[in-house]
């Protein structure tokens, strides 16, 4: 987090750089993909809107709602100017926000989905930042990161914030830098939308998303081409961005329904890394900090698919083998993030000869993750992901 008094010395310079007096200069535009989202979507709205940055483009994206979100974006729109509607036909999250894309005119890009919200400092917090680094030492940035609030028990009475797995865990030698430097974010929730992106690198790059109907999981491959393909990154360790977790039950429904594509796009994303950060997928040549981050994702589709015992159907098996085939075993068994059990199963559907594995690496990473989360999320939150994880393992 940037110091009061060197945030209060940088505001001048967000203020007066050459854009900042010019009305017609658009600093970011806003994404806000809608989807028969009536019952949350005010809230987002008010949330933008009262930024206290306020040269937004707010652009929403009607996908084909069959509830009142028309009537709640018309109704906005008409109170400010800086909304604009698209309203079309329903083709999915990545569609939606590729038209988004394709008429944003600010200087970065942010998407906000319509069920979470922001708090009222995350534009001029992340402008700050960014204007604090001298970019013309660094090099281009093409992207400024934050962690995020995991909201549980949202609208409930009890809502809480949570901190996101990566906060605090972060931690690249230099800022700016390159993906490598900060893998921790490549092994998570994708969170594409905790993040501003430079409008004209997105642009560079071709970068859009996937143009696939229903859940399909687009923001996982974009996540991939955005920070792959970044020139450098710069990451603030400050969340502002409030998500909607989902609840263990429904996490594990949309398991239950759709088991296999988790790997179908693990096996995306790593054709993206191997294009991107292999060359032309020269295996040799790809930081095995990013391979590392890769494989713990996968580590974690499979977890899912253990909760709700789906392991023993063959067509999952059979997903579950081919992502353990494209993995590196020496970096795999070597990972003292995974436990002896999930190694043990690794050798095991790859047909490699079983060996002994100390676990007290393993329960040093656990000790290390515990103490975080004690210190972060309270002795009440840990406690409970304690319990949750105990129960996977028995």
């Amino acid at each position: 987090m940037i110091e009061t008094g060197t945030q209060d010395a940088l505001r001048e310079e967000v203020y007066i750089n050459p854009d900042a007096n010019n009305a017609s200069i658009i600093q970011i535009s806003v994404l806000v993909p809608c989807y028969n989202a009536s019952a949350t979507l005010q809230q987002c709205l008010d949330s933008i809107r009262s930024q206290t940055e306020k040269r937004l483009d707010i652009i929403c994206i009607n996908d084909g709602s069959t509830d009142d979100t028309l009537a709640i974006l018309e109704r906005n729109a008409a109170q400010d100017k800086r909304i604009s509607i698209i309203d079309k036909p329903n083709a999915g999250y990545g569609a939606a926000l590729n038209d988004g894309l394709n008429a944003a005119r600010g200087q970065w890009i942010s998407i906000v989905e319509a069920d979470d919200w922001i708090d009222m400092g995350m534009y001029f917090s992340m402008l700050v930042f960014f204007f604090g680094t001298r970019e013309d030492q660094t090099g281009r940035i093409d992207i400024i990161k934050t962690p995020y609030w995991r909201i549980v028990n949202a609208g409930q009475g009890k809502e809480r914030r949570l901190n996101c797995a990566y906060r605090k865990n972060v931690n690249p030698s230099t800022q700016p830098f390159r993906i490598a430097e900060g893998s921790e974010l490549l092994a998570h929730h994708p969170s594409i939308w905790s993040a501003l992106y430079r409008r004209e690198f997105l642009e560079e790059e071709r970068i859009r998303l996937r143009e696939t109907p229903g859940a399909s999981w687009a923001d996982n491959l974009f996540l991939l081409d955005t920070l792959l393909r970044a020139g450098t990154i710069l990451y603030l360790d400050q969340p502002f961005y409030c998500y909607r977790e989902d609840t263990p039950g429904q996490v594990a429904e949309f398991t239950r329904t759709h088991p296999l594509l988790p790997f179908e796009r693990w096996q995306e994303m790593l054709d993206i890394i191997e294009d991107v950060g292999g060359l032309g997928g020269a295996k040799d040549t790809i930081d095995s900090r990013i391979l590392s981050a890769h494989y713990l994702r996968g580590f974690a589709h499979l977890d899912d698919i253990q909760n709700v015992g789906l392991l023993e159907d063959e067509a999952v098996a059979t997903a579950v083998k081919a992502m353990f085939e494209r993995m590196d075993a020496d970096l795999v068994l070597s990972e003292p993030r995974l436990s002896p059990q999930e190694k043990e199963l690794f050798l095991r559907l790859r047909g490699l000869p079983e060996r002994d594995f100390d676990s007290r690496e393993y329960n040093r990473h656990l000790l290390r993750k515990g103490l975080r989360s004690l210190i972060s999320d309270g002795p009440a939150n840990t406690l409970g992901s304690m319990r949750r994880f105990l129960g996977k393992r028995h």
